[in-house]
């Protein structure tokens, strides 16, 4: 006879500071009181419940800015999850500053990737076991490559990062807890979809790896993908759903023995309300409303960016802006740093701040045409897989099209010419990718270099967008062709 156990796994990932619920078609939804409120219903009537987080609590919203992650701590501190991965963004306000943030969580953080460079001592408790009713959960937690581009403002941080490390990595933890009998055995990674399933191909069945809970790449699922025999669920992003497993473990086995899996809309049917958190959100929220309310511009209507991977009005928006602004010839403008699908037609600072949350100087590169076309085929390739690579906004004057059958640029034009192989171009980004250039763009930085020095011509993009807004009103913009996916 089987020895069964059900466990329910509530789970997060890459909530960004969504904080606050809106109001949609008249009905609330989302923000984590009443997200609080479900996870507290579910722990109340289910005897083995846990909730986790994949990463990427942080950044997206004013009172996570203006409190430097202080604030996300407090209210998560509320909620009480069982255990969270940390995400590319949690390092956003930098390394020490998390580790600052780790000491006021009253819950674990782990992470098994992170390392000091010197002495190969690593940042966090690569794991966490959880012990339920008799079982053994344990949880091991990896972040993605992205890291990297944060760890190279900090030089004694390092990562193992290649997926064969990670898994390696895994398979080291598992075996080194082997004589502890784990009954069930999840990943919290923050690497992506794609990459989590590739990381499952990688997983020795006898290491014991169950479930990955996946996060980064912002995957809404209808239902759980299987790999090697292990599951991969995620639950988008926000908090406008959560994921929920019901598991029947076999622990004679140590494995699943039957499951179901849903997303679970938080809205105002499904979910109370929790009021101790919203009065700790009030006060965050009263400090920030006078300094971020205030009035910057009105568009003539609502601009839109509903994908990070397609040229959009918002996009280019912001990359004329900087262009006009710093007398580039092109920007190429992180399609990434936009981190809402629209805005307007009335911007406030607010509106601006968690649209553009991650202010950076600009670095002005001076490429040849042949270097441009390198750069931007490059992109495009990296993108074909339609995971969560790096993407540009283009400024005006730029016109790509890119064959993705033929995986070929096929026509670069600059102001309705041929971009000239040798003619030099002066070329803004931002500083996190002037930092990964190899990486992002497919060009080296000692490349470019030989066209002339590099330098930093702006310290703040947001300095530069808030000034021209307020003195622009009803400004617009369409989708013009920039960037032409075919076929």
């Amino acid at each position: 006879m089987k020895n069964l156990k059900k466990l329910t796994i509530l789970h997060s990932n890459d909530m960004h500071g969504d904080f606050l619920a809106e109001n949609v078609d008249q009905k609330l939804v989302g923000g984590v009181s009443m997200l609080s409120g479900y996870v507290s219903e579910v722990r109340k009537k289910e005897k083995n419940t846990l909730y986790v987080i994949a990463g990427d609590m942080f950044r997206g919203s004013v009172i996570d800015a203006e409190y430097k992650g202080l604030s996300t701590i407090e209210i998560m501190n509320i909620i009480s999850p069982d255990v969270v991965a940390i995400g590319n963004h949690e390092t956003d306000y930098g390394i020490a500053h998390l580790l600052f943030l780790e000491k006021c969580a009253k819950f674990p953080i782990i992470n098994a990737n992170l390392f000091i460079t010197t002495n190969h001592a690593r940042l966090f408790k690569p794991y966490y076991i959880k012990e339920i009713d008799g079982m053994k959960i344990m949880f091991i937690g990896i972040i993605t490559e992205e890291i990297l581009a944060q760890a190279k403002k900090e030089a004694i941080i390092s990562s193992f990062i290649d997926i064969g490390e990670a898994a390696r990595e895994i398979g080291v933890i598992c075996n080194s807890y082997k004589s502890i009998d784990i009954d069930f055995t999840v990943i919290l990674s923050h690497i992506g979809f794609e990459e989590d399933k590739k990381l499952a191909k990688l997983l020795d069945p006898d290491w014991g790896v169950d479930l990955i809970i996946g996060g980064h790449s912002h995957t809404l699922m209808d239902e759980p993908y299987k790999e090697n025999g292990i599951l991969i669920a995620q639950a988008g992003t926000g908090t406008d759903q959560i994921g929920r497993f019901d598991i029947e473990i076999d622990t004679d086995l140590n494995a699943v023995d039957s499951f179901t899996w849903k997303c679970v809309p938080i809205n105002e049917k499904n979910c109370p309300r929790d009021v101790e958190l919203e009065d700790m959100i009030k006060k965050f929220k009263d400090v920030t409303d006078v300094k971020y309310a205030r009035f910057i511009t009105r568009f003539k209507k609502q601009l839109l960016h509903p994908t990070r991977f397609q040229e959009t009005e918002l996009g280019n928006m912001f990359a004329d802006i900087l262009q006009e602004s710093l007398g580039l010839d092109i920007m190429l403008m992180a399609s990434g740093s936009i981190r809402k699908t629209q805005l307007g037609p009335v911007v406030t600072f607010e509106d601006l701040t968690e649209t553009y949350p991650y202010d950076d100087s600009i670095h002005l590169i001076k490429v040849t045409g042949e270097q441009l076309r390198k750069m931007l085929a490059h992109v495009f390739h990296e993108n074909s897989s339609g995971e969560h690579a790096e993407f540009y906004q283009y400024s005006k004057g730029l016109h790509a099209v890119y064959s993705k059958s033929g995986d070929r640029l096929t026509e670069l034009k600059f102001n309705g010419s041929d971009v000239e192989k040798d003619k030099i171009y002066t070329v803004g980004i931002q500083h996190y990718h002037f930092l990964s250039m190899q990486d992002f763009l497919g060009v080296s930085l000692a490349e470019v270099e030989k066209n002339g020095p590099s330098r930093i011509i702006a310290t703040s993009c947001l300095d530069i967008i808030e000034a021209f807004w307020s003195n622009n009103q009803h400004l617009n913009k369409e989708v013009e062709g920039r960037i032409v996916i075919a076929d």
